[in-house]
């Protein structure tokens, strides 16, 4: 079970932002093209910094708490995953943080010449 603990992490993160998107229509994954051009980037920048500190020994990852399935060039796919959730997440908390803005806006009184 160890070994499966990073993923099943990842995959709670998933399940708790997965609410914003149905309920306060964050609307990420609904845009699949707006969301790989967000993704890839960051993958992208992540992954070759990652290789770099992989192939210049200044981190490891512990056997015990990943599956032991290795990318190309080293890279634990726990890696990968990381920089594909997480930024999912932000975004899906951006985007319902926007919604909820939005909302209150809308709701709240104007105040255009009362204050004057």
């Amino acid at each position: 079970m160890d070994r499966y603990q990073y993923l099943l992490l990842m995959a709670g993160c998933l399940l708790i932002t997965l609410p914003l998107e149905l309920v306060l229509r964050a609307r990420v994954y609904r845009r699949p093209v707006r969301l790989l051009v967000a993704l890839l980037p960051v993958v992208a920048l992540f992954v070759a910094w990652d290789v770099l500190g992989i192939e210049r020994g200044h981190w490891t990852y512990s056997a015990r708490y990943t599956t032991g399935i290795l990318l190309p060039l080293r890279v634990p796919l726990e890696e990968l995953v990381f920089f594909v959730v997480i930024p999912i997440c932000g975004l899906l908390t951006y985007e319902a943080v926007g919604t909820m803005l939005g909302l209150l806006r809308r709701r709240a009184p104007r105040r255009e010449g009362r204050d004057a």
